[in-house]
Parts: C-alpha cells; sequence; structure tokens
C-alpha cells in the first residue's frame, strides 16, 4: 500500500515504513518484552535500507545492545568534540583542476578509531542528535574553507559542499543560521555549496520550499545529491533553486559500460546543460568512467580515483598545487 503516494491537501505524498515483527514462541512472553523485540527488529530494517520488513531473531539483542551503546557515545562525542572533517577533492574532469572539496563528518572514536557516517548518522537523524552534529558541521566546513583561502591566496574561491539531513531543511531557522555561520567565518556565500536530498523535495514540504528560495536568495549554491536514487525527476527539479546535479554513484559505475546505466547518465548531463545546471559525478574510482563522463560533458566528478577524502592539513598542500594525481581506488 505504501508504494503508492498519498493525497494530502491536494498533493502527492510518498510514504515509506520499517516495520518489525515479534511473535511469542512459547506463550511466556509479556507485552513489553514482545514490543522490545519488534522494535529491535524495526532498526535492523531501516539498517537495511528502510522500507522493508524483518522479523525479530534472537542475534538482535546484542545488535540492539550495540545500538544503545553507539547512542550514548555519541551524546559524548558531540559533547567532547570527537567528530572531525575530512574532505575529499571535487575535480574539474576537462582540465583536472580541483575546483571544491566536500566535507564529510567522521567520528574519531577513543576505542573504535575513525567511525564513518554509515554506523552512526541514521542514528543521529533518530534521535535528533543529527541537528547539533549537522550545525557544527556548517560551522566547522565555512571556518577552513575561509582559512584556505586566506592560506592560498587564491583569487577563485574555494567552493566547499556540505551534505543537509532533512531535518535540518525542515527547521525554520536554518537559514539564518547558515548565513551567521558564514558571517562568522567571513566567508563568501558563493564559496558554499549545500546539499540536499532527493527524498526532502519529493516531499513538497513549505518550510523546505521556503527554505530553499531563501538560501538561493543568499547566495548559497544548492546541489541535489545522490540523482537518481529517489522518486523525483528531473523536469520536477525545475521548480527548485537547484543549481547542481550529483549523478549517484550507482550509475557512475557502470557508465563505461555503454548500458542502461550510461544512457541514464547521459540524458542527466544533456538535460542539466540545457536548463544550466552543473553535474558532477560521485564515485569516479576508474579511469575509464572519468574518460565516459568527460565524453558525455559531465563538468565535475569526485571519487577515490580522483582523491580520497584527506585531513585538512593534507587538502592544503593539494589545493596549493591546484592538480590531482589520479590513482585506482583500492
Amino acid at each position: 500500500m505504501f508504494q503508492e503516494p498519498f493525497l494530502l491537501d491536494g498533493r502527492e505524498v510518498f510514504v515509506t515504513a520499517s516495520i518489525g515483527i515479534a511473535t511469542s514462541t512459547s506463550g511466556t512472553e509479556g507485552a513489553s518484552e514482545l514490543v522490545r523485540d519488534a522494535d529491535a527488529a524495526m532498526y535492523v530494517a531501516k539498517n537495511k535500507g528502510k522500507d522493508r520488513f524483518e522479523s525479530f531473531q534472537p542475534n538482535m539483542h546484542a545488535d540492539a545492545v550495540e545500538r544503545l551503546e553507539i547512542q550514548v557515545s555519541l551524546q559524548r562525542a558531540v559533547e567532547q568534540q570527537e567528530l572531525i572533517l575530512h574532505y575529499q577533492p571535487i575535480v574539474d574532469l576537462v582540465t583536472g583542476g580541483v575546483v571544491g572539496v566536500e566535507a564529510l563528518v567522521r567520528w574519531n572514536h577513543p576505542e573504535r578509531g575513525l567511525v564513518f557516517p554509515a554506523t552512526f548518522i541514521s542514528l543521529a537523524e533518530e534521535t535528533g542528535l543529527i541537528m547539533v552534529i549537522g550545525q557544527w558541521v556548517l560551522e566547522e566546513a565555512c571556518r577552513q574553507a575561509r582559512a584556505w583561502h586566506l592560506e592560498t591566496r587564491s583569487d577563485a574561491p574555494l567552493k566547499i559542499s556540505v551534505n543537509l539531513s532533512d531535518r535540518q531543511l525542515q527547521d525554520v531557522r536554518f537559514v539564518d543560521q547558515v548565513r551567521v555561520a558564514m558571517e562568522r567565518a567571513d566567508l563568501h556565500p558563493a564559496s558554499l555549496i549545500l546539499e540536499i536530498t532527493e527524498r526532502v523535495i519529493t516531499k513538497e514540504d513549505d518550510v523546505v520550499m521556503d527554505n530553499l528560495r531563501r538560501l538561493s536568495a543568499l547566495g548559497v549554491t544548492l546541489a541535489i545529491d545522490d540523482f537518481g536514487t529517489g522518486y523525483s525527476s528531473l523536469s520536477s527539479l525545475q521548480r527548485f533553486p537547484i543549481d547542481i546535479i550529483k549523478i549517484d554513484k550507482s550509475f557512475v559505475d557502470r557508465v563505461a559500460n555503454g548500458d542502461e546505466a550510461s544512457a541514464v547518465a547521459r540524458a542527466v548531463t544533456d538535460l542539466s546543460h540545457t536548463w544550466g545546471l552543473t553535474t558532477v559525478a560521485e564515485g569516479i574510482e576508474t579511469a575509464e568512467q572519468m574518460s565516459a563522463l568527460r565524453d558525455m560533458g559531465c563538468n565535475l566528478g569526485q571519487g577515490y580515483y580522483l582523491g580520497v577524502p584527506m585531513r585538512a592539513e593534507e587538502i592544503l598542500s593539494v589545493l596549493c598545487e591546484g592538480v590531482l594525481e589520479t590513482k585506482t581506488a583500492t
């Protein structure tokens, strides 16, 4: 039933559901135990990609305990400043020049070491910690971009991309938070790119639409991240003040094969250029992929072939040189 949109105030709204199922095998389990087990199964469903159901298995107890430990540790990580940013270069596919970076959050866990966002971002979204984390990422990225600009003394402002959560974009205070972050860092709005998901724009939320318009009016660049994985179409994007389309890695992986994925990437690139939008290919891992994307007119790219995410001090030398030495991902 959730595959079809719901009509809400005359608009189509897509809804997904993650369902956990728990059944009594002995008849001795109480209601609270069954709810607990169903809750654990629901989180497994979410972690497997959402919009699905899972039945409770005994090993899920251990997963639930680990999840609780991560939640408690994540709260501490925010308070004790254990989060750090790494930066992945964004490259002009024609010239090879570095035109910007994407800020990627990492958790420098005192026991687990470097923890990647796939482990904790979904939990942060569910608990509301994503608002605090997202604001820190925004402020730190703006500060770092300004510092690089002063150190490199480049005439062209370095662009820095920051990923937004849906919750941030649905907050009526968000535009003011962006403006304050740029003002504190003395960062020009043209240097900031905010990446949003397809999912958030398909909701057609009035607050989201207003925030996007106000951000565009500020001079901030707006990008659709992982395009092609959601329900939106290129034509629907014309209603939003979007400047950049980031082609999802699932298409880039097969772009050199000449199959359907390649045709989709080419269509996205052609239509984007017709509408004056810039295209960025995500997850480039081979020379063949880069060549195919360049030949079809894709403007920019990022991925392990072009440059891995690096610490701020490592990225500085790359920015000073201006051009990356490509390498195959391992």
